[in-house]
């Protein structure tokens, strides 16, 4: 099997590596990725380094011409990508398409970024000088993505890194490297000078803590768990560099009185189940009030019942595979501490077992679920959600925000009093009204508060805060 290699100053260099599985089918490879070497990550920072200067100064039109390149064949390759995406991580064949659609929407946005890159002019308050902000790239930027969105995440932070003139090592989630390789690939054909973008594969013991200890990068974006996002957080305290966190969340879906009930259920079904449950977005608490709550639990688990779990490939599949074999422990665990705290299992629960071996599980509903047990406390990403009971709105509110991160909330009512007030009061980086708190747009900004993320935003034009530095210059006319 040809082995794809790391990215390396403009050249491919790795001859050992690691086997990519497929969830659906454990039994098929998708492919063999190079693994780096702590030394592969020193000369990747170095050719990155060397490479800045050139790139920090290149012409627009070229950064422009290589990310619209960049997603004009994405989008050319979306049915074979998405399903390279379906193999590697057991998102559905549907939804693994879609992604690499917005992937390509990514590289486009910032191809027009490129072109509308500006500053202020403004009179200084001294007479006859004249003041100039700009924006600056940072540096060489550090980039960590996870797992469960392979080419989304990918594309929306090394877009804008390229965009406003950084260069950039990459280290993918190590249990899906294909279609990160994918996007390299096309970018260095799309024209990228040596040593802007490099590519470094492998375990994050190995390639991310490199990442962490080296003094040299000015900047570390990293979307993935809240323990390795503490750590990113230290090593950057201490190397003096700018950094960026997308962690955990454990978001809620608050279901009022009012509400439309089939609205409700496909708006909880989707945020808890779609994708397996597996995305930081995903809402693991639904808040119902006491006049809803039993029709909502009723209608819901009819809903489950539909749900088709089965090889992300297969046509008709609505939830794919848990991704590998320890977040399916993770995820029977807490099924378990879920029946151990006196929550009732309503529905699910089961390992399935289907044509071909994989990481299948039920999508798991509990009832009678209370705010304070771990199941509502701690982030599970897998198909499990609780069902918690509340007297009202305010009950919701207080239930919603008592949570120690604060990505996405949703609630859904007809009512625009509880709406609009939900949306000022929610202690949230994203409120979603009458929607899955999942599903978000890549031209306006991405991120949470508390636990949830540090820094600034991401995606749209709020990714300049990050990726760039302000200059302010001063001219005696």
């Amino acid at each position: 099997m040809t082995i794809h290699q790391n990215l390396i100053a403009g050249e491919w260099t790795g001859s050992t590596g690691a086997e990519n599985i497929n969830p659906s089918d454990t039994n098929e490879v998708v492919g063999l990725y190079a693994s780096a070497s702590v030394q592969d990550v020193a000369d990747a920072i170095a050719a990155a380094k060397a490479a800045f200067p050139a790139w920090s100064r290149s012409g627009i039109l070229e950064r422009h011409s290589i990310l619209r390149k960049t997603s004009d064949e994405i989008l050319a390759r979306k049915d074979e990508l998405g399903a390279l995406l379906a193999r590697e991580e057991g998102k559905t064949l549907p939804e693994a398409i879609g992604e690499t659609i917005r992937a390509a929407q990514i590289f486009d946005f910032f191809a027009g970024e490129a072109l509308r890159l500006a500053g202020e002019v403004l009179p200084s308050v001294r007479p006859n000088i004249g003041v100039e902000i700009t924006r600056e790239p940072l540096g060489v930027i550090g980039i960590i993505t996870p797992w469960n969105f392979p080419i989304a995440i990918p594309a929306w932070k090394i877009a804008p890194a390229l965009c406003y003139g950084n260069t950039i090592v990459f280290k993918p989630a190590d249990l899906v490297p294909g279609c990160s390789w994918a996007i390299v690939d096309i970018l260095h054909r799309a024209g990228l000078p040596k040593g802007v973008l490099n590519l470094v594969m492998g375990k994050g013991s190995v390639v991310g803590q490199a990442m962490l200890d080296s003094p040299v990068l000015s900047g570390l974006t990293f979307t993935g768990s809240v323990g390795t996002g503490k750590r990113v957080a230290l090593s950057s305290v201490e190397h003096g560099r700018k950094y960026q966190l997308e962690m955990g969340g454990k978001n809620p879906m608050v279901v009022l009185d009012d509400a439309d009930l089939t609205v409700a259920v496909e708006a909880a079904a989707n945020s808890a189940f779609f994708s397996t449950g597996q995305r930081c977005t995903a809402s693991s608490r639904l808040i119902v009030t006491e006049g809803i709550h039993d029709k909502f639990v009723a209608a819901l688990t009819e809903k489950l019942k539909t749900l088709n779990v089965d090889n992300a490939i297969k046509a008709g599949t609505h939830i794919g595979p848990v991704v590998d074999a320890k977040q399916l422990k993770t995820d029977t665990d807490y099924i378990e501490i879920g029946r151990q705290e006196g929550a009732k299992l309503a529905f699910g629960g089961e390992l399935i077992s289907r044509e071909t071996p994989g990481f299948y599980l039920q999508p798991t509903l509990f009832t009678e679920a209370t705010n304070q047990m771990r199941i509502s406390r701690e982030e599970i990403f897998g198909p499990v959600a609780s069902v918690i009971r509340v007297k009202d709105y305010d009950e919701a509110l207080a239930t919603a925000n008592d949570t120690p991160f604060g990505l996405s909330s949703g609630i859904a009512t007809t009512s625009l009093k509880h709406a609009t007030h939900f949306k000022r009061n929610a202690e949230a980086g994203m409120v979603m009204v009458n929607l899955p708190t999942a599903g978000v747009d890549f031209h306006v900004p991405f991120g949470g508060r508390k636990g949830s993320s540090f820094g600034p935003r991401e995606q749209g034009k709020y990714a300049a805060e990050f990726f760039t530095t302000v200059k302010t210059a001063y001219t005696l006319a």
